[in-house]
């Protein structure tokens, strides 16, 4: 069969373009640039059979990105699993707020509960000079971060502890983290990819509050003077997440937009103390 034969054939199950597209480039390892420059190449019998078993995968739901072992974040390629989530263009939007507001020069940044370590190395390719630290409870996570650090050459430093847990008082210029925010009747949970990313790193007590609230909690004291705190959350949950912070005494408060303009990502500066 050949590649374009192959790709109406997956068309023809229902799969997405680009779906089909990612899974037969991985297949041949291959890009998909090459599939279109070569759309008579012939798979051979193992390709063929692989990409079949990948199609069908996909097509009861389980996302491309654990089916190829990587997701593209911030130009980078991110190596997944299914121990932690799938890195998303939205968590973009949290990358670009450090950046605009943390100076270039020599600066302590850490990002908690880390998962693949796709936040971390992003800002660690961006701003070499800093201290990025990488912090998740889970091992696997732990051992994915260390691997994906390994493989693109990027120096951070990773701990395994509960949110600020690992880090030393007045340690930090900022600390950065795309908790779990979803409350645990979201009916969302039942659909499209998120059913298949482990629960504990989406799901938060408190309607979905728990994490962020703790994270704010306990980010003062690493903090030092004029620190930011900036964190991720649910479209709906910016004004919520913007009076916790004003609350508990951090100045400067901002929620900024996600690429679809929705609330996203929620910042301020370290309470006064």
């Amino acid at each position: 069969m050949t590649v374009k034969a192959a790709l109406q054939q997956a068309l023809g199950a229902g799969l997405d373009r680009l779906d089909a597209e990612l899974l037969l480039a991985f297949c041949l390892v291959k890009s998909r640039t090459w599939l279109f420059t070569w759309p008579e190449h012939q798979l051979d019998a193992d390709q063929y059979h692989h990409f079949q078993r990948l199609m069908k995968r996909r097509s009861a739901g389980e996302p491309v990105a654990y089916l190829t072992g990587t997701r593209e974040f911030w130009s980078l390629p991110i190596r997944v699993n299914a121990s932690t989530l799938i890195p998303r263009p939205d968590t973009e939007t949290l990358v670009e707020a450090v950046l605009a507001r943390m100076p270039a020069k020599a600066a302590a940044v850490a990002d908690l509960g880390t998962g693949s370590g796709a936040i971390a190395l992003a800002l660690a390719h961006e701003r070499p000079q800093w201290r990025v630290t990488a912090i998740d409870r889970e091992p696997e996570a732990i051992a994915l971060a260390r691997s994906n650090a390994e493989a693109l050459g990027l120096t951070i430093r990773i701990e395994q502890g509960d949110w600020c847990e690992p880090l030393a008082d007045n340690s930090q210029d900022a600390i950065v983290s795309n908790p779990p925010y979803i409350d645990a009747a979201d009916p969302h949970l039942s659909e499209g990819d998120v059913r298949f990313e482990p629960r504990s790193a989406l799901v938060a007590a408190e309607q979905g509050m728990e994490a962020i609230r703790r994270i704010a909690e306990q980010a003062p004291a690493v903090l030092r003077k004029s620190g930011w705190l900036f964190v991720e959350h649910g479209w709906r949950q910016g004004e919520a997440v913007r009076l916790l912070l004003s609350n508990s005494g951090y100045s400067d408060v901002e929620t900024l937009s996600d690429l679809a303009g929705n609330d996203r990502i929620t910042l301020g500066r370290r309470p006064a103390q």
